[in-house]
């Protein structure tokens, strides 16, 4: 797409337009539209960003601006009009110019042995080189370009007709809206690929409805394909989508014009893509002379599948020749050229014999499925959460059922859905329990919420789960007090509640199996230090619900003692940043209670530090003194936690949230809302890694 000559023109050429752009208007739209494609083709094709993201927002509303100054000038394919209007009805059926075929399949060598045999009789030659590239697991999307504009993406459908959604694929920034087809004299062409979302994207998203007590999405899979058919162009930009093309389906060509020779082969048809700026698998691919080549390079790539930041599931075979595909045709099903090497299975079908309920820290009651044992991608999978009752409800879920089982995102246990037609009469219904299945007491469930919960805080589960996550790394971090010896300190009555921590009779611990004096000794120094941890990780360590490590900070940076806190209202709380009302409540609520009154008192008692030593302590102001910072994202260089320790050295403040008070955003990879909401304020300066280390030192 670019030289290394206009590439550095291009980069000259955004810096000079950050100063001033030209004054005839049309050559400035023009301009800036090639930097601004230029810049997406960097960021989002190359993962190498050239333009820090305030330059790049700068660049982007000079463009804007003269558009709507010279809207005669606006184009199909300008930056600005990948995001329309919201679409009110439904996607309009369209055709493809050329069916969307599926494709055979083999799940071994002896699979490929077989189908080399069949390519090479059909092919009339002795031996076939191959293309071989990821089977990437998504939606999939057929694209057109006439005259180098994008014109339609319409999805799979039945293979003849899908649906048509250009203004959802426009939402796609690895996409381009127009490239130079026409210099090869190409007047019309259909691409094929596939619409995937980044692991660390999708992961972060079941995150988020884990933590609002929803079930999370079963695969990016299903992610993808359901984000391509949401009515509303600016939720689909949201949701961060990627795409991958993987084939040239149809293509007409001016008379006069030599046929790039690129174009002979699949391999070198998605090089030819990859340059004009497409998103193609061109980095993943190979070429191979010989299947047994081909069969060894399948069994390597799956032991490093998860090294993709996208999911895989399995490799696509292609011969590499167009000439030769073209003499092997295809089957009304599947192209005889190319073939399908799945992995093996991350799905599998096993029986739900039984529904435990567990209690967590906050008394929330969680229904766990108890399976028969089943392999699924190299783990074998026994208990799946069930995340609450309306889960087991809207699935129909019954004891005895035969259940499809897969690994989301490879990695969490999820139930699909129950196999309703291998009933038998016998399957019994899941009953959600009144009580506490461990203390007994009425269960009650909050309006607007999805969870019941248990509100005995004597429970035996809460205090055991709290007492864990009072330990835990990111609150007190007592090294070695991990959740088997909680559980087991618990069971013999050498742990009753948070303070035990610091009253434990170790004679009775050296009597037990497994800890000789070394393993005493560093556990005695472990509890001990963790005294001297500061206000906040204390606050995070009492497991109050809603207040995570950054409220917690906040909380902790606004009193001179923990104590303190007996006196907020919930009005006072409020008027802290980022506390909504929702933390307000459960907050007061905590510090007004009697039993938290008398653990902080029994805490202090053992020497647990409670003031905020910052705070009570004078300290000269540090060169980022009243700058507030918050980081989103995935940070490469360093941990989160580090980052916001550098910030507080200097004298800066760290916020929970975007808004008029903050001053920074430092952007990892994958940010999410609050970049777009940084970016709608125009107050907050958006920094990335190197440019916060920049600020670090020069402070």
């Amino acid at each position: 797409m670019y030289a290394s000559k206009d590439e550095q023109y291009l980069y000259k050429q955004a810096k000079t337009l950050l100063e001033k752009t030209s004054a005839n208007a049309e050559d400035a739209i023009q301009q800036l539209r090639d930097v601004i494609n230029y810049a997406d083709w960097k960021y989002y094709v190359q993962s190498e960003p050239v333009l820090a993201d305030v330059e790049y927002d700068t660049l982007f509303k000079k463009l804007k601006h003269l558009e709507e100054q010279y809207p005669e000038q606006v184009t199909a394919d300008s930056p600005t009009q990948r995001v329309a209007m919201g679409l009110s009805e439904k996607f309009p059926a369209v055709s493809h110019l050329v069916p969307m075929l599926s494709l055979d399949n083999t799940y071994n060598a002896e699979d490929l042995l077989d189908w080399d045999r069949k390519c090479r009789e059909l092919a009339g030659v002795d031996t076939i080189e191959y293309c071989v590239e990821p089977k990437y697991d998504g939606a999939s999307i057929s694209l057109v370009y006439e005259d180098g504009i994008l014109k339609r993406g319409a999805t799979r459908g039945d293979g003849v007709m899908g649906e048509e959604i250009t203004t959802n694929i426009k939402q796609i920034r690895s996409l381009p809206l127009s490239v130079a087809t026409k210099k090869s004299g190409i007047t019309q062409i259909e691409i094929r690929g596939e619409v995937v979302i980044h692991k660390d994207v999708f992961a972060a998203y079941n995150a988020q409805r884990a933590a609002e007590g929803l079930a999370p999405l079963a695969n990016p899979r299903n992610a993808a394909s359901g984000t391509l058919r949401i009515l509303d162009p600016k939720e689909v930009s949201k949701r961060k989508l990627s795409a991958i093309l993987y084939h040239i389906s149809y293509y007409t060509q001016e008379q006069g014009h030599k046929l790039p020779e690129a174009l002979q082969t699949h391999y070198g048809s998605l090089q030819w893509l990859y340059q004009l700026g497409f998103p193609t698998p061109a980095k993943e691919m190979k070429v191979f002379r010989h299947i047994d080549e081909v069969i060894k390079f399948c069994d390597e790539f799956e032991q490093h599948r998860d090294d993709l930041p996208f999911e895989v599931d399995g490799l696509v075979i292609k011969v590499n020749s167009f000439e030769l595909q073209d003499r092997m045709g295809m089957t009304s099903h599947h192209p005889r050229w190319a073939v399908a090497y799945k992995f093996k299975a991350r799905q599998a079908t096993s029986k739900l014999r039984k529904v435990e309920f567990q209690v967590g820290r906050t008394g929330s009651v969680t229904p766990v499925a108890k399976i028969d044992p089943v392999p699924i991608g190299g783990v074998t999978v026994t208990s799946i959460s069930l995340f609450n009752e309306d889960v087991v409800r809207e699935k129909d879920l019954h004891i005895g059922d035969t259940v499809l089982v897969e690994r989301a995102g490879d990695v969490i246990p999820y139930i699909v859905k129950p196999l309703a037609e291998l009933r038998t009469g016998e399957e019994e219904k899941i009953v959600f329990p009144t009580h506490c299945p461990v203390c007994n007491e009425p269960l009650e469930r909050p309006e607007e919420e999805a969870v019941w919960r248990c509100i005995n805080i004597s429970c035996p589960a809460q205090v055991v789960e709290r007492i864990i996550h009072f330990a835990s790394k990111d609150a007190m971090d007592i090294r070695s007090m991990g959740d088997a010896n909680v559980r087991k300190f618990y069971e013999l009555g050498l742990l009753k509640d948070i303070p035990g921590i610091y009253h434990i009779d170790w004679d009775e611990v050296r009597k037990l199996g497994g800890f000789g004096e070394k393993s005493v000794t560093n556990l005695q120094t472990a509890i001990e230090n963790s005294k001297q941890q500061p206000l906040n990780r204390v606050i995070y360590g009492l497991g109050i619900r809603h207040v995570g490590e950054t409220m917690a900070k906040t909380l902790a940076n606004a009193v001179s003692h923990i104590k303190d806190l007996y006196d907020w209202d919930e009005e006072k709380l409020v008027s802290l940043e980022d506390v909504g009302p929702k933390v307000a409540a459960t907050v007061a609520h905590f510090f007004h209670t009697h039993e938290n009154r008398h653990m902080l008192d029994m805490l202090e008692a053992s020497g647990v530090n409670l003031a905020n030593q910052k705070k009570n302590t004078p300290q000269t102001e540090g060169g980022l003194s009243g700058k507030t910072f918050l980081f989103t994202g995935t940070l490469n260089r360093f941990k989160r936690s580090e980052a916001e320790e550098m910030v507080e050295e200097k004298g800066g403040a760290i916020l929970g949230g975007v808004s008029s008070k903050l001053n920074y955003l430092v952007v990892g990879e994958d940010a999410g809302s609050k970049l777009e909401k940084a970016k709608k304020l125009g107050t907050v300066a958006i920094l990335t890694e190197d440019e916060f280390l920049d600020l670090i030192k020069g402070s």
